[in-house]
């Protein structure tokens, strides 16, 4: 602001601060300096008797980033003032558009002006139905521009991606490199990554870092954070390693996605070793560093560390904790069996608590089958949110898991009335590059029955060498038998059982769940791996559980 306050003095003393050629030169000196010189900026554009095309691009491009409104309400009132758009206009109003998921009544306008073939104005327009989940539109746009160049190219991509589209993505990623036009760039390489870190593809994740040193690019902080946390996602902390290890240079977004890879997969030691490394290398941690590292904690039961962690954000940093890092702690506090101290916890919170964070402890109560706290609990929960299935469902497992069959009834017949359902367990495994889901209680694969008996077969093997159903997690008042039977079928003992009548050979079983893995099916898979001879990892709703020759990597700490 140094510069603009020196260039406006100037041009009080000389007299020329209502000359439209002095006033256009500070409206740009402001623009350089937003966002601290925004105000100051509409002020300098007031002073303009007529704006033209140039001043109002100016204004509009200068709050794009940080107050995309008032770009928004410049353009409006440009319009009212008769004053034409040109080329360089939409681009910066699209762009503020696409930050604020509106204008989609802008496309009518752009064709109605003659901007329907300027390759520029089409990107921002792509972009727009992209962030407003519009993929039709956005593909339609594109399919239909008369020259495309790397930004479009980058801009469907980047839409896919965004909307959860990640084989779509790389589909056009491919598309791009057999049309052979463009050259991809760190910006579509970045959103590749991205695509292929939202389907947890090791595969993918191996052939992008394969297609980036043979062509030369750059293992830039940005791209080699990317891939960080894309082959932490892909179930592979030690490909992150080497890419962490690899990197010249790191800042702190580097650290955390690895931090966060190491805490999801059961690493707690080594994430609070690298916390510690973080630091003593000059980094300041963030809330997300934060957030991390009481995750590592929890997983790991390090409840001392996880408190002095916890401490340190007001005490050291002087930051204010956010809802997440309490979240952490009552899960901390409650995996480790700690329920009141964690109900005490969450009273005495400075801020008020979130139907989120006492769902972690009625969790934890479940678990534990703290029955008592579990009711308190939930009616916690009632005031702020009483219609989520999973509370529920929780409840119902506390009473069933002590047998307890007509408050279990109850609470299923709660739901029954407030028409909640319970969402049912899905896991997807890839096998040739193909996507199989498994749902508990469906039949709908086509190989169902020959993954059924073989998953029946299965199961007696590993019963010769120690593996008991755990039917406490199966809350029905029925036979044992009968709760074995429901057992049997989970999504992921059907996954696992299908991979292993597809692979021959001794690859790792990957399996992404929707749900948190229960008792049995943790059992079942440790037992698996060591039979089977096979490593089995499981991406469920929280973490990673790596199974190899019979046990697990949260050392049955989860």
């Amino acid at each position: 602001m140094y510069h603009v306050y020196k260039l406006h003095a100037r041009l009080l003393k000389t007299g020329h601060h209502n000359h439209p050629l002095a006033l256009r030169r500070l409206l740009l000196s402001c623009a350089a300096s937003a966002p601290a010189s925004l105000s100051y900026a509409r002020s300098i554009f007031d002073l303009i008797a007529s704006p033209d095309t140039f001043a109002f691009n100016t204004v509009i491009r200068a709050h794009v980033d940080s107050s995309p409104s008032f770009s928004l309400s410049f353009f409006s009132k440009m319009r009212m003032s008769g004053v034409s758009p040109d080329h360089f206009t939409f681009p910066f109003v699209l762009k503020a558009c696409a930050r604020l998921q509106t204008g989609l009544d802008l496309h009518s306008l752009l064709f109605k002006l003659g901007f329907d073939s300027d390759v520029y104005v089409l990107n921002g327009l792509i972009h727009v139905y992209g962030c407003c989940g519009f993929l039709d539109f956005a593909l339609k746009v594109f399919e239909e521009m008369p020259e495309r160049d790397l930004v479009s190219w980058s801009s469907i991509i980047t839409c896919f991606v965004k909307n959860g589209f990640g084989y779509e993505a790389l589909a056009l990623f491919r598309r791009m490199q057999l049309v052979g036009t463009v050259k991809p760039d760190e910006v579509i390489i970045l959103s590749v990554v991205s695509a292929i870190s939202l389907l947890g593809d090791l595969e993918l994740g191996k052939w992008i870092r394969g297609f980036i040193s043979r062509n030369g690019l750059e293992l830039t902080v940005p791209l080699g954070t990317a891939l960080v946390d894309m082959f932490s996602r892909c179930g592979c902390i030690e490909e992150s390693m080497r890419v962490f290890d690899e990197m010249g240079e790191r800042n702190v977004l580097t650290w955390t996605a690895f931090i966060n890879g190491l805490a999801v997969h059961g690493r707690s030691g080594d994430a609070l070793r690298m916390f510690h490394e973080m630091k003593n290398n000059g980094f300041r941690p963030d809330h997300v560093t934060f957030n991390g590292v009481l995750v590592a904690c929890s997983h790991g039961g390090l409840v001392s560390d996880g408190w002095h962690v916890f401490e340190s954000i007001r005490n050291e940093y002087g930051m204010e904790p956010l809802p997440e890092h309490y979240g952490c702690m009552v899960d901390l506090l409650g995996r480790a069996g700690l329920l009141n101290e964690a109900y005490k916890f969450v009273e005495e919170m400075p801020i008020r608590p979130n139907s989120i964070i006492w769902r972690t402890l009625l969790g934890a109560c479940v678990n534990h089958n703290y029955i008592e706290l579990a009711k308190k609990v939930k009616e916690k929960i009632n005031e702020l949110d009483s219609y989520h299935d999973g509370d529920y469902v929780l409840l119902s497992n506390v009473y069933g898991g002590v047998g307890q069959w007509i408050e279990k009834a109850g609470v299923r017949n709660s739901m029954r009335e407030k028409r909640i359902s319970k969402n049912p367990g899905c896991s997807l495994i890839n096998v040739n590059q193909v996507i199989h889901e498994f749902v508990a209680g469906d039949t709908n694969h086509p190989q169902f029955e020959s993954v059924r008996e073989f998953l029946v077969s299965m199961i007696d093997s590993l019963k010769v060498v120690g593996y008991t159903p755990d039917i406490s997690n199966v809350l029905f008042d029925i036979e044992e038998e009968e709760k074995e039977n429901t057992l049997g079928y989970h999504s992921e003992k059907l996954a696992v059982a299908f991979a292993l009548l597809c692979f021959t050979d001794r690859r790792t079983i990957r399996v992404m769940k929707n749900l948190r893995i229960c008792h049995d099916c943790h059992c079942f898979m440790k037992h698996a791996s060591d039979v089977f001879e096979r490593e089995i990892i499981i991406r469920d709703r929280n973490r990673f559980h790596h199974f190899s020759k019979g046990s697990c990597s949260c050392q049955d700490y989860w």
